[in-house]
Formats: C-alpha cells, sequence, structure tokens
C-alpha cells in the first residue's frame, strides 16, 4: 500500500506541531554548493552535512538526541531561509541558535570561539585554540574543525593555515574557497 504523498506531508507536519520530534530533517537539493542535510531539534539546529544521504545520518542523531527523528520540512524553514540569504549574499551572521550541547566541553568552547569569527574574515587553528584558552592545541582544534557538525553555520571553513594556505574541509578544498570567496575573505 502506497501512502498518498499528501497524508505523509501531513502525518509530518502534525508530528513537528505537536513537539513529538527529537529532530527535524530536511535536505537541501538546490543550494549554490550542492545538496546539505540539515537537521534541527528543539534547541537549534544540529547537523549540516554536504552528504545529504539521510540514511547516513539518522542513526547519530538518534543516538545523540533520541529516536524521533522525521523527515520535515516545516522545522528546517528557518535554516534554510537563512542559508539563502547567506549564499545570495545578503546574510553576513546566522541567527538560529547551534545545538551542540552532546559534544565534549573543550569542543563546544572551540566551536563557540569560532562562531565569533566575523564574516569575510579568517583565523588560524593556532589563533583558534589560543582563544579557546590553549595555545599550544593547533591540531586539536584542527580535530574539532574536521568534526564540527555544523558547518556553514559555525564557520570552519573561514580556518586556515598558519601559512594562510588553505587545509582541510570536509566538503572539499574547493568548497572551503568558494565560500570564502563568498564572502570576500579571498579576492
Amino acid at each position: 500500500m502506497t501512502i498518498s504523498p499528501s497524508l505523509d506531508e501531513r502525518f509530518r507536519a502534525a508530528a513537528a506541531a505537536a513537539d513529538l520530534l527529537d529532530v527535524a530533517f530536511d535536505v537541501f537539493d538546490d543550494t549554490p554548493i550542492g545538496p546539505l542535510f540539515v537537521g534541527v531539534s528543539e534547541r537549534g539546529v544540529c547537523r549540516i552535512s554536504f552528504d545529504a544521504d539521510p540514511e547516513h545520518h539518522l542513526e547519530v542523531l538518534a543516538r545523540q538526541f533520541g529516536p524521533r527523528v522525521l523527515r520535515s520540512s516545516k522545522p528546517v524553514e528557518r535554516v534554510r531561509r537563512e542559508l539563502d540569504e547567506y549564499f545570495a549574499g545578503r546574510r553576513q551572521h546566522f541567527d538560529v541558535e547551534p545545538d551542540v550541547r552532546f559534544m565534549p566541553e573543550y569542543n563546544r568552547v572551540v566551536l563557540a570561539e569560532l562562531a565569533r569569527v566575523a564574516y569575510g574574515t579568517t583565523t588560524t587553528y593556532g589563533t583558534l585554540a589560543a582563544q579557546a584558552g590553549n595555545p599550544r592545541a593547533a591540531r586539536a582544534v584542527g580535530t574539532v574543525m574536521n568534526r564540527n557538525p555544523i558547518p556553514i553555520i559555525l564557520p570552519c571553513h573561514r580556518v586556515i593555515g598558519a601559512s594562510g594556505s588553505l587545509t582541510g574541509y570536509a566538503g572539499g578544498l574547493d568548497l572551503k574557497e568558494r565560500l570564502l570567496r563568498l564572502e570576500g575573505a579571498i579576492l
């Protein structure tokens, strides 16, 4: 038996409206950088991934946030709107709250410092480590950037090597360069 799309959509919308979801997610197929998987908890955006295959993320989200993970577009509309504005060059700061509560304390401290890196600027791993209270932890900061669950909104693309070189990015160095060009950080 096939469920009609309208019934399925109504079910998902009703579950979200009744606060029955631990995480709502959607796939944004039409971004200028390709498809993005986006997950939102009741506290804020908890996942953005360049790997847009939902199956890859569902188990991790269920383990961290709870088993009620469902594709529902309404709860992620605000994130979609803010990302669309960012890609169009009309947004320099995100208002959606990141939900990183399940990350280790040090990671949360580093990501809080990362969130302060202004649009159109870059910082280094070493500088970010010093701002997070441990100037010798540049490699640890690199690991945190590699595990950043909310790229773009928590702008790990703005972190570069001490020599000014672009280094590692989950979406690839080409994407990192595109985002920095979009922001005017690379001319």
